[in-house]
């Protein structure tokens, strides 16, 4: 299972540089170097060598009646004031003192996962929000909350915890709000495209350098989980981790293969393009 990314890191055979601090990662191929930002997303190219992807502050309206009623009602209840990201002047909040913490970037996949599962669940009120910006990072968050240093990490029980997919997981089981996870027939599959998520995260870094036809395999898994239900346009049918778990990284995924590569993931894929749709109308609501 790949494991979030770690700061700095670098992957030589990929060419893929993580540095999550106020982007999701960067990706170099062949002399361009692109630039991956928030949901949100507009794109410039600068010149033939670089495509910069930044966010906007504009959010598309979404049609809550394109999914169930729960989660409806949890993406549609609390409107977000966002605190701004803490840098290395900014003093740590008063830690285990009871409160439910989740430290984010704004702008990383993997943290953007689990803050999508906290609004869906409706725990806005319930887990608080600490973004850092990790650009200027606070050495205090190293030192006195998460030593790997990486987000996202959740601070609960007098406990801090990383990693993205153990923590949707955690925050599903461990706190109320509608369930995101199958516990029923559909569970073996949930369980089966979450463990996908390695291969299609590799394989699709890996096409950036290589034959970008080579990413393909994946998109092609993906429409064919998604043909699996015919009452969604989700992977289960409903809205689940599993979505969660994706849709920060298809779309950021479809924009560069499109942009640098001029390779479009939806021809041929009318499922992949209505799910990819639908996590983008949820993620700029959600978020």
């Amino acid at each position: 299972m790949v494991r979030d990314m770690d700061v700095g890191m670098s992957v030589a055979n990929n060419g893929l540089f993580s540095d999550p601090s106020s982007v999701a990662f960067w990706g170099a191929t062949q002399n361009i170097a692109i630039k991956f930002s928030t949901t949100h997303l507009g794109y410039s190219l600068n010149n033939k060598h670089q495509l910069q992807l930044r966010s906007f502050n504009t959010k598309p309206k979404f049609n809550l009646r394109e999914v169930s009623t729960p989660i409806a009602m949890a993406t549609g209840r609390v409107q977000q004031v966002l605190p701004p990201p803490l840098t290395s002047t900014s003093l740590p909040p008063s830690l285990f003192d009871g409160t439910t913490r989740l430290y984010i970037s704004y702008t990383c996949p993997y943290a953007q996962r689990v803050w999508i599962t906290r609004n869906c669940k409706g725990l806005e009120e319930k887990i608080q929000l600490v973004p850092i910006d990790l650009q200027d990072r606070p050495s205090w968050y190293k030192e006195k909350v998460y030593p790997p240093n990486k987000v996202p990490s959740l601070e609960h029980n007098n406990e801090v915890r990383g990693e993205s997919l153990d923590l949707i997981r955690y925050i599903d089981s461990h706190f109320e709000g509608p369930s995101l996870f199958p516990s029923g027939s559909d569970k073996e599959f949930a369980e089966e495209l979450l463990s996908y998520t390695d291969t299609f995260y590799k394989t699709v870094i890996s096409s950036f350098k290589g034959d970008v036809t080579e990413a393909g395999t994946t998109f092609d898994y993906m429409e064919t989980a998604l043909s699996k239900y015919d009452h969604g346009p989700f992977f289960l049918g409903q809205f689940s981790l599993v979505d969660i778990a994706y849709a920060p990284f298809i779309e950021r995924f479809q924009l560069f293969l499109m942009e640098v590569k001029d390779y479009d993931i939806k021809m041929g894929r009318p499922k992949l393009d209505r799910g990819n749709k639908q996590h983008r109308r949820l993620q700029s609501n959600s978020l």
